[in-house]
Protein backbone atom coordinates (compact mmCIF):
# COMPACT_ATOMS: atom_id res chain seq x y z
CA UNK A 1 0.00 0.00 0.00
CA UNK A 2 1.21 3.34 -1.03
CA UNK A 3 0.61 6.19 1.31
CA UNK A 4 -0.88 9.73 -0.13
CA UNK A 5 2.88 11.31 0.57
CA UNK A 6 4.92 8.48 -1.09
CA UNK A 7 2.69 9.02 -4.20
CA UNK A 8 2.76 12.66 -4.37
CA UNK A 9 6.66 12.35 -4.32
CA UNK A 10 6.87 10.02 -7.05
CA UNK A 11 4.26 12.38 -9.15
CA UNK A 12 6.11 14.05 -11.83
CA UNK A 13 5.83 17.69 -11.14
CA UNK A 14 4.53 18.99 -14.08
CA UNK A 15 1.48 16.35 -13.41
CA UNK A 16 0.57 17.59 -10.50
CA UNK A 17 0.17 21.32 -11.78
CA UNK A 18 -1.54 19.92 -14.62
CA UNK A 19 -4.17 18.75 -12.11
CA UNK A 20 -4.24 21.50 -10.11
CA UNK A 21 -5.41 23.98 -12.94
CA UNK A 22 -8.01 21.42 -14.47
CA UNK A 23 -9.08 20.31 -10.75
CA UNK A 24 -12.42 21.46 -11.30
CA UNK A 25 -12.81 19.43 -14.42
CA UNK A 26 -11.40 16.13 -13.03
CA UNK A 27 -13.25 16.74 -10.09
CA UNK A 28 -16.36 16.98 -11.76
CA UNK A 29 -15.64 13.57 -14.22
CA UNK A 30 -14.45 12.03 -11.39
CA UNK A 31 -18.26 11.93 -9.29
CA UNK A 32 -19.87 11.43 -12.48
CA UNK A 33 -17.84 8.37 -13.43
CA UNK A 34 -16.06 6.47 -10.76
CA UNK A 35 -14.82 4.23 -12.76
CA UNK A 36 -12.25 6.14 -14.51
CA UNK A 37 -10.75 7.48 -11.50
CA UNK A 38 -8.57 4.05 -10.30
CA UNK A 39 -7.55 4.19 -13.82
CA UNK A 40 -6.26 7.63 -14.27
CA UNK A 41 -4.84 7.15 -10.97
CA UNK A 42 -2.64 4.02 -12.40
CA UNK A 43 -1.73 6.06 -15.48
CA UNK A 44 -0.08 8.32 -13.63
CA UNK A 45 1.62 6.06 -11.33
CA UNK A 46 3.05 4.07 -14.39
CA UNK A 47 4.01 7.65 -15.97
CA UNK A 48 6.38 8.38 -12.74
CA UNK A 49 8.00 5.58 -13.07
CA UNK A 50 8.89 5.82 -16.58
CA UNK A 51 10.64 8.59 -18.36
CA UNK A 52 9.01 12.08 -18.33
CA UNK A 53 6.36 12.66 -21.53
CA UNK A 54 6.87 15.16 -23.84
CA UNK A 55 4.60 17.85 -22.77
CA UNK A 56 2.13 20.12 -25.37
CA UNK A 57 2.16 23.78 -25.27
CA UNK A 58 0.08 24.22 -22.11
CA UNK A 59 1.67 21.52 -20.11
CA UNK A 60 4.77 23.52 -20.77
CA UNK A 61 3.34 27.24 -19.93
CA UNK A 62 1.69 25.58 -16.62
CA UNK A 63 4.76 24.14 -15.88
CA UNK A 64 6.66 27.00 -16.52
CA UNK A 65 4.28 29.51 -14.49
CA UNK A 66 4.17 27.71 -11.44
CA UNK A 67 1.21 26.31 -8.66
CA UNK A 68 -1.51 29.61 -8.24
CA UNK A 69 -3.88 29.82 -5.78
CA UNK A 70 -7.15 27.82 -6.27
CA UNK A 71 -10.08 29.15 -6.98
CA UNK A 72 -13.41 28.61 -5.51
CA UNK A 73 -15.93 25.85 -6.61
CA UNK A 74 -17.84 27.34 -9.38
CA UNK A 75 -21.73 26.78 -9.10
CA UNK A 76 -22.78 23.92 -11.19
CA UNK A 77 -23.79 24.50 -14.66
CA UNK A 78 -27.80 24.68 -15.69
CA UNK A 79 -29.58 24.70 -18.66
CA UNK A 80 -30.30 28.48 -18.33
CA UNK A 81 -26.66 28.97 -18.82
CA UNK A 82 -26.68 27.11 -22.64
CA UNK A 83 -26.94 29.00 -25.75
CA UNK A 84 -30.59 28.07 -26.94
CA UNK A 85 -29.32 26.76 -30.15
CA UNK A 86 -26.33 24.57 -28.99
CA UNK A 87 -25.50 21.77 -31.38
CA UNK A 88 -25.68 18.19 -29.84
CA UNK A 89 -23.17 16.99 -32.41
CA UNK A 90 -20.81 18.91 -33.60
CA UNK A 91 -17.24 18.26 -35.66
CA UNK A 92 -14.06 20.61 -35.55
CA UNK A 93 -12.74 22.24 -38.27
CA UNK A 94 -9.73 23.75 -39.17
CA UNK A 95 -10.02 27.70 -38.42
CA UNK A 96 -12.18 26.92 -35.53
CA UNK A 97 -11.30 28.33 -32.24
CA UNK A 98 -11.76 27.15 -28.49
CA UNK A 99 -13.28 30.34 -27.66
CA UNK A 100 -16.05 30.18 -30.71
CA UNK A 101 -16.75 26.38 -29.82
CA UNK A 102 -17.65 27.35 -26.28
CA UNK A 103 -19.43 30.11 -26.97
CA UNK A 104 -21.69 27.72 -29.44
CA UNK A 105 -22.66 26.19 -26.56
CA UNK A 106 -22.28 28.87 -23.33
CA UNK A 107 -23.71 32.56 -22.97
CA UNK A 108 -20.62 32.47 -20.85
CA UNK A 109 -18.04 30.86 -22.86
CA UNK A 110 -15.10 31.03 -20.10
CA UNK A 111 -17.82 28.11 -18.16
CA UNK A 112 -16.27 25.72 -20.68
CA UNK A 113 -14.23 24.14 -18.19
CA UNK A 114 -17.33 23.15 -16.22
CA UNK A 115 -19.13 21.87 -19.16
CA UNK A 116 -16.15 19.84 -20.76
CA UNK A 117 -15.75 16.01 -19.65
CA UNK A 118 -12.12 15.39 -19.66
CA UNK A 119 -11.55 11.57 -20.76
CA UNK A 120 -7.98 10.95 -18.90
CA UNK A 121 -8.16 7.86 -21.68
CA UNK A 122 -7.66 9.98 -24.07
CA UNK A 123 -4.23 11.63 -25.04
CA UNK A 124 -4.15 15.72 -24.50
CA UNK A 125 -7.91 15.17 -23.00
CA UNK A 126 -8.01 19.05 -22.92
CA UNK A 127 -7.07 20.40 -26.18
CA UNK A 128 -9.36 19.75 -29.32
CA UNK A 129 -8.42 19.02 -32.26
CA UNK A 130 -9.63 19.33 -35.95
CA UNK A 131 -11.91 16.17 -37.08
CA UNK A 132 -12.64 15.77 -33.38
CA UNK A 133 -16.96 15.41 -32.77
CA UNK A 134 -18.18 17.04 -29.81
CA UNK A 135 -21.64 15.98 -28.20
CA UNK A 136 -24.10 18.00 -25.97
CA UNK A 137 -25.55 15.54 -23.33
CA UNK A 138 -27.33 16.54 -20.12
CA UNK A 139 -26.54 14.17 -17.26
CA UNK A 140 -29.53 12.78 -14.75
CA UNK A 141 -29.37 16.16 -12.52
CA UNK A 142 -29.96 18.06 -15.89
CA UNK A 143 -26.13 19.15 -15.89
CA UNK A 144 -25.12 19.89 -19.39
CA UNK A 145 -22.48 18.16 -20.47
CA UNK A 146 -19.80 18.18 -23.52
CA UNK A 147 -17.86 15.10 -24.37
CA UNK A 148 -15.63 13.79 -27.10
CA UNK A 149 -17.43 11.28 -28.69
CA UNK A 150 -15.70 10.43 -31.56
CA UNK A 151 -11.72 11.36 -31.80
CA UNK A 152 -10.50 12.60 -35.18
CA UNK A 153 -7.64 11.19 -37.19
CA UNK A 154 -4.98 13.81 -35.32
CA UNK A 155 -5.31 12.09 -31.97
CA UNK A 156 -4.43 8.78 -33.35
CA UNK A 157 -0.68 9.43 -32.63
CA UNK A 158 -0.73 9.70 -28.86
CA UNK A 159 2.85 11.02 -28.69
CA UNK A 160 1.66 13.81 -31.27
CA UNK A 161 2.75 17.13 -29.83
CA UNK A 162 0.73 20.03 -29.80
CA UNK A 163 1.68 23.26 -32.54
CA UNK A 164 -0.71 26.55 -32.16
CA UNK A 165 -1.38 25.96 -36.08
CA UNK A 166 -1.28 22.19 -37.21
CA UNK A 167 -2.21 20.69 -34.11
CA UNK A 168 -4.78 21.48 -31.41
CA UNK A 169 -7.19 24.38 -32.35
CA UNK A 170 -6.17 27.54 -30.38
CA UNK A 171 -8.33 29.18 -27.58
CA UNK A 172 -8.35 32.55 -29.66
CA UNK A 173 -7.16 33.61 -32.87
CA UNK A 174 -3.56 32.88 -33.32
CA UNK A 175 -2.77 35.67 -36.41
CA UNK A 176 -4.43 38.38 -33.79
CA UNK A 177 -1.48 38.11 -30.82
CA UNK A 178 1.08 36.43 -32.87
CA UNK A 179 3.19 39.19 -32.80
CA UNK A 180 3.27 39.75 -28.74
CA UNK A 181 4.17 35.97 -28.10
CA UNK A 182 7.71 36.07 -28.85
CA UNK A 183 8.65 39.66 -28.56
CA UNK A 184 9.43 41.90 -25.42
CA UNK A 185 6.27 44.06 -25.18
CA UNK A 186 6.79 45.94 -21.50
CA UNK A 187 9.86 46.32 -20.19
CA UNK A 188 11.29 48.17 -16.96
CA UNK A 189 13.07 51.20 -16.02
CA UNK A 190 16.24 48.89 -15.06
CA UNK A 191 15.30 46.95 -18.31
CA UNK A 192 15.85 50.11 -20.32
CA UNK A 193 18.92 51.54 -18.71
CA UNK A 194 20.78 48.37 -18.70
CA UNK A 195 19.65 47.21 -22.66
CA UNK A 196 22.39 47.63 -25.47
CA UNK A 197 21.14 50.58 -28.33
CA UNK A 198 21.01 51.73 -31.72
CA UNK A 199 24.04 54.86 -31.28
CA UNK A 200 24.44 54.98 -35.04
CA UNK A 201 23.41 54.31 -38.67
CA UNK A 202 25.61 53.31 -41.36
CA UNK A 203 26.00 56.40 -44.24
CA UNK A 204 24.71 58.54 -41.32
CA UNK A 205 20.96 57.95 -41.84
CA UNK A 206 18.58 59.71 -39.45
CA UNK A 207 16.31 56.22 -39.70
CA UNK A 208 16.90 53.38 -40.75
CA UNK A 209 15.14 50.15 -42.24
CA UNK A 210 15.16 46.76 -43.65
CA UNK A 211 18.84 46.10 -44.99
CA UNK A 212 20.20 49.12 -43.17
CA UNK A 213 23.41 48.62 -40.51
CA UNK A 214 23.38 49.90 -37.34
CA UNK A 215 26.23 50.02 -34.95
CA UNK A 216 25.16 49.39 -31.23
CA UNK A 217 26.69 50.08 -27.92
CA UNK A 218 26.71 48.29 -24.66
CA UNK A 219 26.28 44.67 -26.50
CA UNK A 220 27.84 42.08 -24.18
CA UNK A 221 30.38 40.25 -24.88
CA UNK A 222 29.53 37.25 -25.78
CA UNK A 223 26.93 37.63 -28.43
CA UNK A 224 28.59 36.31 -31.38
CA UNK A 225 28.57 36.88 -35.42
CA UNK A 226 24.32 36.46 -36.06
CA UNK A 227 23.10 36.41 -33.21
CA UNK A 228 19.78 37.84 -32.99
CA UNK A 229 18.00 40.46 -31.12
CA UNK A 230 14.94 42.28 -30.87
CA UNK A 231 14.74 45.67 -31.95
CA UNK A 232 12.14 47.79 -29.52
CA UNK A 233 11.05 51.47 -29.45
CA UNK A 234 10.07 52.53 -26.15
CA UNK A 235 7.03 54.38 -26.83
CA UNK A 236 6.13 55.70 -23.41
CA UNK A 237 5.11 55.06 -19.44
CA UNK A 238 2.40 53.07 -18.69
CA UNK A 239 0.63 54.62 -15.54
CA UNK A 240 -1.24 52.98 -13.20
CA UNK A 241 -4.23 55.31 -12.80
CA UNK A 242 -4.85 53.80 -9.07
CA UNK A 243 -1.97 54.80 -7.36
CA UNK A 244 0.06 57.09 -10.19
CA UNK A 245 2.98 54.89 -10.34
CA UNK A 246 4.78 54.07 -13.30
CA UNK A 247 4.17 50.47 -13.95
CA UNK A 248 6.67 50.08 -16.78
CA UNK A 249 6.90 51.16 -20.25
CA UNK A 250 5.35 49.87 -23.38
CA UNK A 251 8.04 48.95 -26.00
CA UNK A 252 7.27 48.88 -29.70
CA UNK A 253 8.88 45.86 -31.57
CA UNK A 254 10.41 47.45 -35.04
CA UNK A 255 12.74 45.06 -36.72
CA UNK A 256 15.29 41.91 -35.58
CA UNK A 257 18.52 43.29 -35.20
CA UNK A 258 21.45 40.28 -37.34
CA UNK A 259 24.93 40.92 -35.87
CA UNK A 260 27.61 41.13 -38.01
CA UNK A 261 30.59 42.43 -36.03
CA UNK A 262 30.86 42.17 -32.59
CA UNK A 263 32.80 45.13 -30.37
CA UNK A 264 31.88 48.37 -29.10
CA UNK A 265 30.54 49.36 -30.99
CA UNK A 266 29.05 46.51 -32.74
CA UNK A 267 27.46 46.43 -36.17
CA UNK A 268 24.25 44.41 -37.12
CA UNK A 269 21.74 44.43 -40.01
CA UNK A 270 18.24 44.90 -39.94
CA UNK A 271 16.04 42.70 -41.02
CA UNK A 272 12.13 41.05 -40.63
CA UNK A 273 10.90 45.66 -40.05
CA UNK A 274 7.76 46.66 -38.65
CA UNK A 275 8.58 50.35 -38.86
CA UNK A 276 11.59 52.38 -38.66
CA UNK A 277 13.90 52.02 -36.48
CA UNK A 278 15.57 55.38 -34.74
CA UNK A 279 18.56 55.81 -33.16
CA UNK A 280 18.51 55.40 -29.15
CA UNK A 281 16.13 52.42 -29.99
CA UNK A 282 17.07 49.43 -27.67
CA UNK A 283 17.96 45.99 -28.42
CA UNK A 284 16.53 42.72 -26.26
CA UNK A 285 17.88 38.96 -27.06
CA UNK A 286 14.96 37.35 -28.92
CA UNK A 287 12.91 35.33 -27.04
CA UNK A 288 12.00 32.25 -28.59
CA UNK A 289 9.74 31.29 -26.04
CA UNK A 290 5.72 31.37 -26.34
CA UNK A 291 2.72 32.09 -24.68
CA UNK A 292 0.66 29.06 -25.91
CA UNK A 293 -2.47 29.22 -27.81
CA UNK A 294 -3.83 26.32 -25.95
CA UNK A 295 -4.83 27.91 -22.50
CA UNK A 296 -8.32 26.94 -21.15
CA UNK A 297 -10.49 30.25 -20.64
CA UNK A 298 -11.47 30.46 -16.98
CA UNK A 299 -12.26 33.22 -14.56
CA UNK A 300 -9.38 34.47 -12.04
CA UNK A 301 -9.01 32.66 -8.94
CA UNK A 302 -8.62 36.36 -7.19
CA UNK A 303 -11.09 39.09 -7.32
CA UNK A 304 -9.75 41.17 -10.21
CA UNK A 305 -10.99 45.38 -10.62
CA UNK A 306 -8.54 47.24 -13.04
CA UNK A 307 -8.76 49.71 -15.44
CA UNK A 308 -7.70 49.31 -19.44
CA UNK A 309 -3.99 51.47 -19.99
CA UNK A 310 -3.69 51.40 -23.52
CA UNK A 311 -4.79 49.90 -26.57
CA UNK A 312 -2.11 48.81 -28.82
CA UNK A 313 -4.10 50.17 -32.12
CA UNK A 314 -3.20 53.48 -31.05
CA UNK A 315 -7.19 54.85 -30.58
CA UNK A 316 -9.23 55.35 -27.56
CA UNK A 317 -12.05 53.52 -29.03
CA UNK A 318 -11.52 49.50 -28.27
CA UNK A 319 -13.11 47.27 -30.62
CA UNK A 320 -13.43 43.09 -30.95
CA UNK A 321 -9.27 41.75 -31.41
CA UNK A 322 -7.81 44.36 -30.26
CA UNK A 323 -5.03 44.05 -27.79
CA UNK A 324 -5.32 45.86 -24.80
CA UNK A 325 -3.05 46.59 -21.65
CA UNK A 326 -4.59 46.48 -18.36
CA UNK A 327 -3.28 47.26 -14.60
CA UNK A 328 -3.12 43.77 -13.52
CA UNK A 329 -0.77 41.28 -13.48
CA UNK A 330 0.88 38.42 -11.92
CA UNK A 331 1.08 40.07 -8.57
CA UNK A 332 -2.78 40.21 -8.74
CA UNK A 333 -3.02 36.82 -9.42
CA UNK A 334 -3.81 36.98 -13.40
CA UNK A 335 -2.37 33.99 -15.81
CA UNK A 336 -2.76 33.68 -19.40
CA UNK A 337 -6.39 32.20 -19.78
CA UNK A 338 -8.47 34.49 -17.66
CA UNK A 339 -11.77 36.24 -18.72
CA UNK A 340 -12.46 39.87 -17.85
CA UNK A 341 -15.45 41.68 -18.10
CA UNK A 342 -14.93 45.08 -19.94
CA UNK A 343 -17.49 47.83 -17.99
CA UNK A 344 -18.46 51.75 -18.46
CA UNK A 345 -17.74 52.93 -15.19
CA UNK A 346 -21.70 54.58 -14.14
CA UNK A 347 -21.84 58.26 -13.71
CA UNK A 348 -22.74 59.93 -10.66
CA UNK A 349 -26.29 62.23 -11.39
CA UNK A 350 -27.98 64.53 -9.35
CA UNK A 351 -31.72 63.41 -8.79
CA UNK A 352 -33.48 66.38 -9.75
CA UNK A 353 -37.53 65.34 -8.86
CA UNK A 354 -39.56 65.28 -5.91
CA UNK A 355 -42.97 64.08 -5.28
CA UNK A 356 -43.28 64.06 -8.90
CA UNK A 357 -42.31 67.14 -9.64
CA UNK A 358 -38.67 68.62 -11.39
CA UNK A 359 -37.14 70.73 -8.95
CA UNK A 360 -34.58 72.06 -10.99
CA UNK A 361 -30.67 71.25 -12.48
CA UNK A 362 -29.35 73.46 -9.99
CA UNK A 363 -31.24 72.63 -7.08
CA UNK A 364 -28.79 72.69 -4.35
CA UNK A 365 -29.76 70.18 -2.04
CA UNK A 366 -30.61 67.41 -5.08
CA UNK A 367 -29.28 63.84 -3.80
CA UNK A 368 -26.48 62.47 -6.17
CA UNK A 369 -27.49 59.22 -7.63
CA UNK A 370 -24.77 56.71 -8.28
CA UNK A 371 -25.74 55.09 -11.80
CA UNK A 372 -24.76 51.49 -11.94
CA UNK A 373 -21.79 50.00 -14.33
CA UNK A 374 -22.43 48.33 -17.92
CA UNK A 375 -21.25 45.53 -19.30
CA UNK A 376 -19.20 46.92 -22.93
CA UNK A 377 -16.94 43.96 -23.97
CA UNK A 378 -15.41 40.27 -23.04
CA UNK A 379 -11.17 40.46 -22.85
CA UNK A 380 -9.00 37.19 -22.71
CA UNK A 381 -5.50 37.49 -21.11
CA UNK A 382 -2.60 36.30 -23.04
CA UNK A 383 0.68 37.43 -21.55
CA UNK A 384 1.02 38.44 -17.88
CA UNK A 385 3.48 40.90 -16.60
CA UNK A 386 4.42 41.44 -13.13
CA UNK A 387 1.76 44.92 -12.84
CA UNK A 388 0.11 44.68 -16.39
CA UNK A 389 -1.45 42.22 -18.80
CA UNK A 390 -2.01 42.31 -22.56
CA UNK A 391 -5.66 40.80 -23.15
CA UNK A 392 -7.49 40.68 -26.34
CA UNK A 393 -11.27 41.59 -26.88
CA UNK A 394 -13.02 38.76 -28.19
CA UNK A 395 -16.34 39.97 -27.47
CA UNK A 396 -17.70 43.69 -27.50
CA UNK A 397 -21.39 44.71 -26.66
CA UNK A 398 -20.71 48.47 -26.91
CA UNK A 399 -18.02 50.34 -27.55
CA UNK A 400 -15.68 50.50 -25.03
CA UNK A 401 -12.82 53.19 -24.27
CA UNK A 402 -9.27 53.66 -22.51
CA UNK A 403 -10.10 54.09 -18.55
CA UNK A 404 -12.77 51.42 -18.72
CA UNK A 405 -13.22 49.13 -16.05
CA UNK A 406 -11.86 45.31 -16.45
CA UNK A 407 -13.67 43.36 -13.45
CA UNK A 408 -13.89 39.20 -12.84
CA UNK A 409 -16.95 37.73 -14.51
Amino acid sequence: MVSNQELGARVAAGLLILSLVYGCAHTRSSSQAPAAAPAAASAGEATATAAPPEMTATEAAINAAGPSAAAPAPAPITSAQMQPNAPLHYTVKRGDTLWGIASMYLKDPWLWPEVWVINPQVPNPHLIYPGDTLALAYGANGQPQVTLEQAGAVRLDPRLRSAPLDGSIPTIPYASIAAFLSRPTVMTSEEIRNAPYVVAFRDMHEIAGSGNEVYVRNLAAGAGENARFAVIHIAGPLRDPDDGKVVGYEGVYTATALLRRPGDPAKALLIDPARETLRGDRLLASDTSETPANFMPHAPANNIRGRILDVIAGTAVVGTYDVVVINRGKRHGLEPGNVLLVQSEGDTVQDIFRNGHEIGNNAPFAPRVQLPDERTGTVLVFKVFDRVSYALVVGAADIMYVGDLVTSP
